[in-house]
């Protein structure tokens, strides 16, 4: 198969959901917080990180699986595909870290990168069409 690593780059993004779903759950029941309730706005809140870091991640998974999508649906370079894709996972994990580790800078420059990544298998995608 072709795109095989690309393919499986998106499986590693599905079990890192998996994860930081986990993550939260578990930092949730351990704070005693009531599921469904408001979680108070500070960094300085492991559950807070937590569940920022979930939501900032399904912000930004559907435009990697459409990214992605559009990029083997356009027989566009299985090799740059995939270097993008894994170069998204990676800093989305990352990001996850210094979010649960509460490293601030650190944390908005490698969301930054994870950008710069799905902006990158656009362009993969986009180059295949010119």
């Amino acid at each position: 198969m072709i795109y095989e690593n690309t393919i499986l780059a998106m499986g590693c993004m599905a079990v890192l959901m998996f994860i930081q779903l986990i993550v939260a759950d578990i930092v949730g029941i351990k704070a005693k917080h009531s599921p469904g309730s408001a979680v108070p706005s500070d960094h300085d809140n492991a559950l807070f990180r937590a569940s920022r870091t979930v939501a900032n991640t399904n912000e930004s998974v559907a435009i990697f699986i459409l990214s992605t999508l559009f990029c083997i649906y356009s027989h566009a370079s299985p090799v740059y595909t995939a270097y993008a894709a894994w170069g998204f996972v990676a800093a989305r994990a990352a990001y996850a870290v210094c979010y649960y580790c509460n490293v601030q800078l650190l944390r908005s420059l490698v969301f930054g990168i994870s950008l710069l990544f799905l902006l990158a298998l656009q362009l993969i995608g986009i180059i295949v069409w010119l």
